[in-house]
């Protein structure tokens, strides 16, 4: 996160005999160098129940505490490791009806700190402290980024869904009283009107006219419970994933059926790799299920060295505590497997619970803010479903409001 070179070292003797900068991370200083008192945590092997208090440093979160003799007053490696690697995700935990991790149960949200980039803030204060003890250190600059992720689980809501399920969703409208829908659905299938979930060139111009970075993941599955996108031999839908993938990145939403099958992931991305004629390397979970670290090494052994999962469905914040991407550490194996974690802060279903577009909007904007304070990078979750980009909505100006508000920062 600090962008700059380090060498390690076991020997006393080429440490002592280093001439610049250097750090000890072990139980006891050797000199009067940059110490930091080490937890056990990284000296062991496996999973254990680990006792954590966490404390207030300067008005941030902390835990792992060290001692008065060292540069830093906690276990700054020893933390992030804990919240990079999703060590509690490892331990015994009530998942969801959907398999998942549930936030409540997190370390970050129980100590009130799952909003705060806390990793990030904590290599802050760690450079300056290593500034003030080694002025000569130059370290590179990062910047601040935005991304746009678009869940495209379903492309249209009326057209190309087949006699079957255009009859069947007609019955279900007609027996809640839906009248509005069914005009809607026919004034569709007539060619009357454009389906509200295809304002794909729209929402492309706008991107481009904002240069907003946007990755769009299409489902590619079988129909199913939970899959519900048009057949993916439909030439309509082959066309349109082209002509996005024309102008955007595009990448496969695994479905959900796939999670624990690795045949049916490798067949949903050799399809998507088919229709755009390039690799596809970038993956996210239908529902944000992950499985940690089976989930990874399913993605890595399909093909795949990206994802864009690692956060809540229903909670605002930082689910490894940073917004830099980072390489996962399986500790079941006790090894680095190569896939980056690119985490999202923000999904649109975690803003269901602010009663207002205006309070959405603070608060996209004040974690947008913490994010650009560590120039770190922000990815947001939105989906087609519920942007409407031919008729005025709330989501659709609290989207075009966040995009016009970053840019302008």
């Amino acid at each position: 996160m600090l962008l700059i070179d380090i060498s390690i070292t076991t020997k006393v003797e080429d440490f002592i005999a280093h001439k610049g900068p250097k750090i000890t991370y072990t139980k006891q200083p050797l000199q009067s160098e940059f110490f930091v008192k080490s937890h056990e945590l990284l000296f062991e092997q496996g999973i254990s129940d680990v006792e954590i208090n966490v404390q207030d440093w300067n008005g941030v979160p902390c835990f792992f505490p060290t001692t008065e003799k060292c540069a830093l007053p906690f276990d700054i490696f020893a933390a992030s490791f804990y919240l990079l690697s999703r060590y509690e995700e490892y331990l015994p935990h009530v998942k969801d009806e959907h398999g998942r991790f549930p936030a409540s149960e997190s370390l970050a949200y129980q100590n009130r700190f799952l909003e705060l980039p806390v990793v990030d803030i904590w290599v802050l204060k760690l450079k300056k402290a290593l500034q003030e003890r080694f002025p000569e250190i130059e370290f590179p600059k990062r910047t601040y980024q935005q991304t746009s992720i678009m869940d495209i689980a379903s492309a249209f809501a009326y057209k190309k869904k087949g006699f079957i399920r255009t009859l069947g969703g007609t019955l279900i409208d007609l027996t809640s009283l839906k009248l509005g829908r069914v005009l809607d659905r026919y004034l569709v299938l007539l060619g009357f009107r454009k389906d509200p979930l295809d304002f794909f060139d729209r929402l492309t111009a706008f991107h481009k006219r904002h240069k907003v970075s946007a990755i769009f993941f299409f489902l590619m599955a079988n129909y199913s419970t939970y899959d519900k996108n048009i057949s993916v031999i439909n030439p309509t839908f082959r066309s349109l994933v082209k002509s996005v993938a024309d102008y955007s990145i595009v990448s496969l939403m695994a479905s959900y059926n796939s999670f624990n099958d690795i045949a049916e992931l490798k067949k949903e991305r050799r399809r998507l790799i088919d229709f755009i004629n390039r690799p596809v390397k970038r993956a996210r979970q239908r529902f944000n299920r992950l499985n940690i670290p089976d989930t990874y090494r399913l993605l890595v052994d399909a093909g795949f060295n990206e994802d864009y999962t690692m956060g809540y469905t229903k909670e605002v914040g930082f689910r490894a505590g940073t917004c830099t991407p980072f390489y996962f550490y399986d500790i079941s194996f006790e090894e680095q497997i190569p896939i980056k974690i690119n985490s999202f802060c923000i999904q649109y279903t975690a803003l269901y619970k602010y009663r207002s577009v205006r309070k959405a909007q603070e608060k996209i904007a004040e974690i947008s803010q913490r994010v650009r304070a560590v120039n770190g990078e922000f990815n947001i979750v939105f989906s087609n479903e519920i942007l409407n980009m031919h008729e005025r909505s709330s989501w659709q100006d609290l989207y075009i409001n966040y995009i016009k508000s970053n840019n302008e920062k």
